[in-house]
């Protein structure tokens, strides 16, 4: 088990902060967060498969210790963030990689897998996202990532987050006390909130665009498998069956004691998430 290593990477103007993973000689496999979140949500799963893979788990801009951006508007969309892909794939020399993506990170998979640069996925993951989500399910989550919290001790901002992130579904210890490391900042009067930019929110905004489409979708033809958190408010029944007849038809993983989105840490999702990836790349 090799890593974490970090990177400081340059790309469209921003700095990227990555953890690597593994061998660079191993098969590479990108792994990309939700939209609140960092790519140290995957360390264990990350950890596990780097005997096989070069892992490599950036920060989107905005959040962890990855650049800000000046202008929201234009580069807090899954566009750019796509286009920032690219540029990490070009930065690795990789032609080719397998992906992960929870949430924000399965839309950039689905963009990129729809788009003019699909060849350069071996296969797609997406973890608990679809091309359609309730507006119920996104006001939620705007309102709770528009809405930064400030704490005065780290315990305070622990006990926020194991409330906030519940529907993650269980984790040990160890995953918890990470995820509040890499959650948090220190602020200008030394208190303590959480680690992104709020402005991350233009994603969702009239300008924006469409989030992800039921047309993009259909195109693609990437080998693609569907993993759910069985309470999940993002990913609907209706939609996951939805997905499951058109476009790269994928076959589907639902997680018990999960709603949005699973964290795939455990050792038996781990153990599933290898299979997976071994099932699509056969």
């Amino acid at each position: 088990m090799n890593g974490p290593r970090f990177s400081f990477i340059q790309a469209l103007g921003h700095e990227l902060h990555v953890s690597e993973w593994g061998s660079r000689f191993n098969p590479a496999l990108i792994m990309w967060h939700g939209l609140a979140r960092t790519g140290r949500d995957f360390d264990e799963l990350a950890a596990a498969l780097s005997d096989s893979y070069f892992v490599i788990c950036p920060d989107t801009i905005g959040r962890g210790l990855s650049s800000w951006s000046s202008t929201p508007e234009a580069d807090y969309t899954i566009d750019f963030y796509s286009n920032l892909a690219v540029a990490l794939l070009d930065h690795y020399n990789m032609d080719m990689a397998a992906w992960i993506g929870t949430s924000m990170g399965g839309m950039i998979g689905m963009s990129l897998a729809a788009g003019q640069h699909a060849s350069r996925l071996s296969c797609l993951v997406v973890n608990d996202i679809g091309p359609e989500v309730p507006k119920s399910a996104t006001d939620r989550i705007v309102q709770y990532v528009s809405e930064q919290p400030v704490f005065e001790t780290m315990g305070d901002a622990e006990a926020w987050l194991r409330s906030a992130y519940a529907p993650f579904g269980p984790a040990n210890p160890i995953f918890w006390r990470r995820m509040v490391r890499t959650s948090v900042r220190r602020t200008y009067h030394g208190k303590i909130t959480l680690h992104y930019d709020p402005n991350i929110i233009q994603q969702f905004s009239p300008t924006a665009g469409v989030v992800s489409s039921w047309t993009d979708y259909a195109t693609i033809e990437r080998p693609t498998h569907v993993i759910r958190g069985i309470h999940s408010d993002i990913l609907t029944p209706n939609t996951l069956a939805r997905m499951q007849q058109e476009g790269p038809k994928p076959s589907v993983t639902q997680i018990r004691g999960c709603g949005h989105a699973p964290t795939l840490s455990r050792p038996e999702d781990i153990q599933c998430v290898r299979q997976i990836l071994t099932s699509l790349q056969s």
